[in-house]
């Protein structure tokens, strides 16, 4: 199971916020996703068992270490994929992701926790993963929203004890936080860290609103080739203020977490409400300012440049049309508002995150490469820890 996870020892840090000598960041169960479903399935150990998304994630971990030369690195994990408290806020939050509590034999779906921080049952010096069974993978004991899990291929399930033996063999540092994401943690340790930059790499855009660029913090997408996401990216993306994007996302909606967003609403919309007046917060006070009186018809020579002057259908600064929509979707914006935005002081505790110069534990890295047929992913990962120390 997942222990408590660390925030990162200053000394993790290196002088600046330019390229490189920062910490690095990977959103883990976003990465390991994403290679087990861009990896061929046939990537495979010689006992048959699955290992793309241990093979995917271990060469996205080298390319950018090369890439960005840090000289702090956590792989951030969900202890709870689903929180309770956001569930609490609003129901359909991830709800579509639940497993189904039974299979059509009416046996119980199987929970699996997730990579464990500190070592996991099952996970053993001979590199050996006892007793994994699949169906669906659950954060923590209790389950992400109290108690549910999430479903997941088998062929995934069964790799995640790998990629957490893999990881523990190298000296990585892991990170978890009971009863929040891996989202959470990264904003923890990001908004902790104060010694150089502060790279994040996810396929996650709900992680675009950590971008600042005073604070050096920017995204690595990996859903474009980890191109780079700063506030001007932000900006260029969605026609917004560069750190709004929390805001743009709540009234937008995100149907892949169960965020419906407010009706009528879509992206053209909230950029223009949240250039306007910057935040949703003011959007929210100028909803409960009752609208001013509506002017004196205008003479019919002047109607049009009236209509003009007065924004025409708009009440202070906002379409009647909108503040309609919004007024109609008020009970939801209140509860997304804590569903979307990250938690930035989660109980993440100390640990020390310094990108190691080599594997803490040469032997393990040896033997797990042999067992899973790792030996390609894991020399790969092992020469860009090399050319780092090497400067």
């Amino acid at each position: 199971m997942m222990a408590r996870g660390p925030a990162v020892d200053s000394a993790a840090g290196g002088p600046g916020r330019g390229r490189g000598g920062g910490l690095l960041l990977a959103d883990a169960p976003s990465l390991y996703f994403r290679a087990f479903y861009g990896v061929p399935r046939t990537v495979r150990a010689p006992d048959g068992t699955p290992v793309n998304a241990v093979r995917g994630l271990l060469d996205v971990l080298a390319r950018q270490i090369v890439e960005i030369r840090p000289r702090g690195l956590v792989a951030c994990f969900d202890a709870d994929w689903r929180p309770a408290f956001r569930v609490a806020l609003l129901s359909s939050y991830k709800a579509h992701r639940v497993a189904v509590p039974a299979d059509s034999a009416g046996a119980p779906a199987v929970g699996v926790g997730g990579v464990g921080v500190g070592g996991a049952a099952g996970v053993g010096g001979t590199a050996g993963v006892g007793g994994t069974t699949g169906g669906a993978v659950g954060g923590d004991a209790a389950g992400g929203g109290g108690g549910d899990v999430e479903e997941v291929a088998d062929d995934l399930t069964v790799q995640l004890p790998i990629i957490d033996a893999v990881l523990a063999a190298f000296g990585i540092a892991r990170a978890a936080a009971a009863g929040f994401e891996a989202d959470d943690v990264i904003a923890t340790l990001a908004t902790r860290h104060r010694d150089g930059a502060v790279d994040i790499l996810t396929g996650d855009r709900d992680l675009f609103q950590l971008v600042d660029d005073a604070a050096g913090v920017r995204v690595r997408y990996a859903v474009e080739k980890f191109a780079v996401v700063d506030e001007a990216s932000v900006t260029a993306r969605y026609g917004i203020p560069g750190r709004a994007y929390a805001d743009f996302a709540v009234m937008r909606g995100d149907p892949s977490d169960g965020l419906p967003g407010v009706p009528g609403i879509g992206a053209k919309t909230a950029a223009a409400l949240l250039n306007r007046f910057g935040s949703l917060a003011a959007i929210l006070a100028a909803l409960d300012t009752p609208p001013a009186p509506p002017a004196p018809p205008a003479p019919p020579a002047s109607a049009v440049s009236a209509a003009g002057a007065r924004g025409g259908g708009r009440e202070e600064g906002m379409a009647v049309a909108a503040r309609r929509r919004l007024l109609a979707g008020r009970d939801y914006l209140d509860a997304a508002v804590g569903v979307v935005a990250v938690v930035r002081d989660c109980d993440v505790g100390e640990v020390d995150g310094r990108l190691p110069v080599v594997p803490a534990d040469p032997q393990a890295v040896v033997a797990l490469s042999e067992r899973w047929g790792l030996a390609g992913p894991c020399t790969r990962l092992v020469s860009a820890l090399g050319a780092v120390a090497a400067g």
